[in-house]
């Protein structure tokens, strides 16, 4: 790889920069350009219905201005913008935009494309940077600039007959690209021919079109124009940055806090070769700030679903805020903390949204919290145990949590990803259903504190290996009458309650109660908890011991 054949573009040394030292407080004036940016990258261009359908949905997520496309472009272009107008598919508040280069027949034609409207953005452009002004166009400064001067002319003479509002918008094309000082010059050409105040603004878009260096290099550049126009009150500085870096998202903001006012972009950054910058990313990362972003993407799944179906692209697994696994997490140690900051917001009855890992509330986004932790051989206890607690309603002990997440941890070595209802079997199969060798049929507890020093008389009936056995114990409480009651037993090994607990698993009139036993064989190490699920509390603690001690001979058998 020949790294010396590139070189850096020497732009703006700003040095008294003042960005770094602002702040986003508010939402800035958002631009769609997925019906045209976004539609000219898609291998297969959406067809009228479906940019009828991406229109209205731009609509319903409150976009105010809308690039409808390139009417002058083709038919197909200058066809979808008459079906809005025609069918009166724009919105009172919303302003349609459309593009064409500062050349005659294509103004001219654009024109007629918007018969019928009470107000419009024409955005004209041509491109101004030192290497398309060499190899592309073979002109030098003056003549480019009597490109942009001479179709701004146009556009204002045509405006003079049109019977609506025309907005003047102008791009230096490559602006990135562009000197600074030249860059200024003919934007302010354009404004002074347009006649432009503080009452008749013009947009001046300074798109990266091709990113080109870091992003701070794009906030000196906008930091820059904004402090030389000679009035800024008669410009709305505009950003159209695209992702060949990779950093979009940062030009963007840096570009806001370096005083730009607008932004145009496109959901989910599709766009020319790497990407327009992504709206949807933009919007909620202001919003993950405490920031109205004037956006409605409350309906992610929704957004998502028309997206992908009308420009047949995907959005990644990873994609921020809106990829299947964003708000998943597979690492045992982010599973727990999430696991514990989840319970910490809702048992605190906090107003603001404090979670580990969790930079946004997924359910502000209409998604689930079922599916922020999944399972595979990376995952911890605090995940299993998430898991449980969510989808199922099981609570488990801290050794418990560590007992089951090794079950689940052989199954996910062998099999990858384990999904809740796999979990949930398994729990069900290793601590509840487990009736091997004893088998509870039925209990009796009687109340005996008036007989002598014990309070409880425990009657329980099992089925040993086949064989039904009733057994009798005495204790000051229903747990100790009934350990007493095994321990009692010759044949039975004698047990010690190591932790015990309990907790509602539903709501109602058919409500059941879960019940955890921790027991240890007198004289033995080995500790083995069982689970007992009943609507009677007592019935479910005797069931988690007899699982318990069913786990305590199946482990001893083991080892022999």
């Amino acid at each position: 790889m020949n790294y010396k054949k590139y070189k850096k573009f020497e732009t703006v040394k700003l040095k008294d920069r003042t960005w770094p030292d602002n702040e986003i407080v508010k939402a800035p004036i958002w631009c769609s350009v997925d019906l045209r940016d976004g539609n000219q990258a898609l291998i297969t261009p959406m067809k009228i219905e479906e940019k009828v359908e991406m229109f209205q949905l731009l609509v319903d997520l409150g976009f105010k201005e809308i690039e409808v496309g390139f009417p002058s472009s083709s038919q197909i272009e200058y066809d979808f913008l008459r079906l809005l107008i025609d069918e009166n598919l724009i919105p009172d508040d919303v302003t349609v935009q459309v593009l064409t280069q500062a050349r005659e027949h294509l103004i001219r034609r654009t024109f007629e494309s918007l018969k019928g409207l009470d107000k419009a953005i024409v955005h004209i452009y041509n491109s101004t940077s030192i290497l398309q002004r060499d190899v592309v166009f073979g002109k030098g400064k003056e003549e480019i600039k009597k490109i942009a001067v001479e179709g701004t002319k146009l556009v204002k003479e045509l405006s003079q007959e049109f019977e609506g509002k025309v907005i003047l918008e102008y791009s230096p094309e490559s602006f990135t690209g562009t000197e600074v000082d030249y860059a200024l010059e003919i934007c302010e050409a354009v404004m002074d021919t347009w006649g432009a105040t503080p009452d008749n603004k013009v947009i001046i878009n300074l798109p990266s079109t091709v990113e080109m260096d870091t992003p701070n290099v794009y906030a000196d550049q906008i930091e820059w124009m904004c402090k030389n126009f000679k009035d800024r009150e008669r410009v709305i500085v505009s950003l159209h940055p695209h992702n060949d870096r990779g950093c979009g998202v940062a030009t963007t903001e840096l570009g806001l806090l370096a005083g730009a006012d607008r932004v145009e972009g496109t959901l989910f950054g599709n766009g020319e070769r790497t990407g327009n910058v992504d709206v949807i990313t933009l919007a909620l990362n202001m919003y993950t700030h405490g920031i109205d972003p004037e956006l409605e993407l409350s309906q992610m799944n929704h957004i998502k679903a028309i997206y992908e179906k009308d420009t047949k692209m995907e959005v990644p697994p990873r994609h921020p805020y809106a990829g299947q696994l964003v708000f998943t997490a597979f690492s045992g140690s982010h599973q727990d903390a999430i696991n514990k900051g989840m319970h910490a917001y809702h048992e605190r009855g906090q107003e603001l949204w404090e979670v580990p890992y969790l930079p946004i509330d997924p359910a502000d986004l209409n998604r689930q919290y079922e599916p922020i932790v999944r399972i595979n051989s990376q995952s911890g206890k605090g995940g299993v145990a998430f898991v449980m607690d969510t989808v199922f309603g099981y609570q488990l002990p801290k050794a418990l949590q560590a007992d089951f997440a090794k079950a689940i941890q052989n199954i996910s070595e062998t099999e990858g990803e384990v999904s809740p209802e796999r979990i949930y079997d398994t729990f069900k199969k290793e601590y509840i259903d487990n009736e091997t060798p004893y088998k509870f049929i039925k209990q009796r507890l009687i109340d005996i504190s008036d007989e002598g020093e014990y309070e409880r008389r425990a009657e329980v009936t099992i089925e040993d290996r086949g064989v039904m056995k009733t057994l009798v114990g005495y204790g000051n409480g229903p747990i100790d009458a009934v350990k007493n009651a095994f321990n009692s037993q010759e044949d039975f090994l004698y047990t010690e309650l190591i932790n015990y607990s309990e907790h509602a698993l539903t709501a109602g009139s058919s409500a059941k109660a879960a019940a955890y036993i921790q027991l240890r064989p007198k004289g033995s190490a080995v500790c083995e908890y069982g689970v007992g699920v009943h609507p009677d509390i007592t019935t479910a603690t005797i069931k988690a011991m007899i699982s318990a001690m069913n786990r305590i001979h199946k482990y001893m058998k083991k080892e022999g």
